[in-house]
């Protein structure tokens, strides 16, 4: 690794004395759904900031269109939600957390529902239950047709609204967590985060919630918004965290393709209702890949059309979803946006292509959200929990959200109390941190340039397939653009998004480098297979080049 990558601590100097105090019993990173169900947790038993980084209503969360996958009929079993999520993780699933998530989806939605969570019903007021890829059955709560995220978002937040311990700061970067010193094991007391009106602020808390969402903005390719830089995990790596997993990205099977357009989502509900996949020649290429076909674990979908589209030399495949009735009412989001290119899913065939989705590895954590920077809490996609393994199963991450969210919530209150051996706890005066970062010279840089080829370069070396040859070129460009950016200090968001995404890009490929096997939705094509000695979550911290791993199933479940 280049040195760039970990000598900074923070990405900014500043002295912190000199700059406006602000506390909190907790501060939670993020306004998405593991975000908000940590902050209603952790309001029982203090006072909490919740810091969304755009508008409140605007995170991962929001764009979800599948839904929340729980065993809620009688047809259904804990069991068989369990093997299919072991099932689509390829050997790298914590077990223990499986089946607690899984045990705890059905409260998790009933709880929602009672909040007012509008979820589909069928024509006898039962719920509409979906089926997506990688489910032996239908277990999967939907709203709106395929708004699940828009309407958890609104749910939560008239929660959050409710609660007179919650504060929502909009707009508000967080650019680095705060810990004494740089020393391994030193307590996280907050963040150092910047406002557009108030510049400047330091934020003391008891216990902080990593909540900060994915890495999807660091592909070209994505179905993220361009939010999605990775703030959250780069700057827990700059703390000191552990990382895990991190070459484990989600393809997205179907997002629609047209050229100049951005990249839209097409849930894989759709071939839950029966769309099909062809290839230029307008042939079914799917069960020849898998007994599920369409409905298979989305890594063996997103690798099917990426090896059809190498063999026919085409742009992108099809989708036929000619065949699905009622299309605009079981999807009116997506028939909406298909509308706008002049598409009708009912008569046209719709373009689609792969594209970076879901951010399987992250901060390593156990059940109640602790990383191992005291103090330090990590949920939903920030997190690497062992739930996904190798590849996350369809709508298990809003349940995720809600699940282990909650369970962050309630375990921070161990933070708040005295005589927790930690005196830097209860201080009520904020502690004197100073970050000095030598002068550079100020040369002009192109930041627009330099994401532009960073995405690029994920995608063409770090994407649905991989080889060492791609990968080491992804470094080797890693290390070229670090001499030039991370040794600069920033004034705005756009430059501190650059330098995470570049030390996210690095990360990634080191990982992937590292992983000499096919696993998941990660694919090498000289390394077809997977490898027993690779049954491992694979471990990253700053300061040291090469990653430490541990057993699958080495997770503390706290009853």
């Amino acid at each position: 690794m280049h040195r760039s990558f970990d000598q900074r601590r923070y990405l900014i100097p500043f002295r912190s004395t000199l700059l406006p105090q602000i506390f909190t019993d907790t501060l939670v990173i993020g306004s998405g759904a593991a975000g908000l169900a940590a902050a209603h947790a952790a309001a029982e038993h203090g006072d909490v900031i919740v810091l969304a980084k755009g508008s409140r209503t605007r995170s991962n969360t929001g764009w979800a269109q599948g839904g929340i996958a729980a065993v809620l009929d009688s047809s259904d079993s804990i069991a068989s939600h369990v093997k299919d999520t072991l099932a689509a993780g390829g050997g790298l699933c914590d077990e223990p957390i499986v089946e607690l998530v899984c045990q705890r989806s059905a409260d998790a939605v009933s709880r929602l529902l009672d909040a007012g969570f509008a979820a589909d019903r069928d024509e006898h007021e039962q719920l509409a239950l979906a089926r997506e890829g990688g489910h032996s059955a239908r277990r999967i709560v939907h709203a709106q047709g395929d708004a699940t995220g828009t309407e958890l978002v609104r749910c939560l937040l008239r929660i959050t609204d409710g609660s007179p311990a919650i504060r929502i700061f909009e707009q508000c970067f967080a650019l680095d967590l705060l810990t004494p010193s740089e020393e391994p094991g030193t307590p996280c007391l907050g963040a150092i985060t910047h406002h557009p009106r108030h510049g400047l602020q330091m934020i003391w808390a008891r216990s902080t919630i990593l909540a900060s969402g994915g890495a999807g903005a660091v592909w070209r390719e994505t179905s993220n918004p361009s939010l999605a830089t990775g703030d959250g995990l780069a700057m827990a790596y700059r703390a000191g965290a552990t990382l895990a997993d991190l070459a484990f990205m989600q393809f997205h099977p179907t997002t629609l393709y047209v050229a100049g357009a951005e990249r839209l989502l097409i849930s894989e509900a759709v071939r839950g209702e029966g769309a099909t996949l062809l290839d230029a020649t307008l042939e079914r290429f799917m069960p020849a890949f898998h007994d599920r076909a369409e409905l298979a674990p989305r890594d063996v979908v997103a690798s099917a059309i990426h090896r059809t589209l190498a063999r026919t030399g085409a742009a992108h495949v099809w989708l036929d979803a000619r065949q699905v009735t009622h299309f605009a009412d079981r999807f009116p989001g997506i028939a909406h946006r298909l509308q706008q290119f002049g598409l009708d899913p009912q008569t046209d065939l719709i373009p689609v292509n792969p594209a970076a989705h879901y951010m399987v590895g992250g901060v390593r954590t156990d059940a109640d959200g602790h990383t191992d920077v005291p103090g330090l809490y990590a949920v939903g996609e920030a997190s690497c929990s062992g739930l996904h393994g190798a590849n996350r199963l369809a709508s298990n991450s809003l349940l995720e959200a809600l699940v282990l969210g909650e369970a962050a919530g309630r375990a921070c209150v161990e933070m708040h109390a005295e005589g927790n051996g930690n005196a830097l706890r209860t201080r009520a005066t904020p502690v004197r941190l100073v970050s000095d970062i030598p002068p550079t010279e100020r040369g002009e840089l192109d930041l627009t340039d330099v994401r532009s080829s960073l995405r690029a370069g994920m995608w063409r070396n770090v994407g649905i397939q991989r080889s060492e040859t791609h990968l080491a070129d992804m470094m080797e460009m890693c290390t070229f653009w670090a001499r030039y950016t991370l040794d600069k200090v920033f004034e705005h968001p756009a430059g501190w998004e650059t330098q995470n995404m570049l030390f996210l890009a690095e990360l990634t490929a080191r990982s992937a480098l590292w992983r000499e096997e096919s696993r998941g939705c990660h694919q090498r094509e000289d390394a077809r297979e997977p490898a027993a000695q690779f049954q491992v979550h694979d471990l990253w911290q700053r300061g040291s080049e090469t990653c430490t791993t541990i057993p699958v199933g080495a997770v503390v479940i706290n009853s």
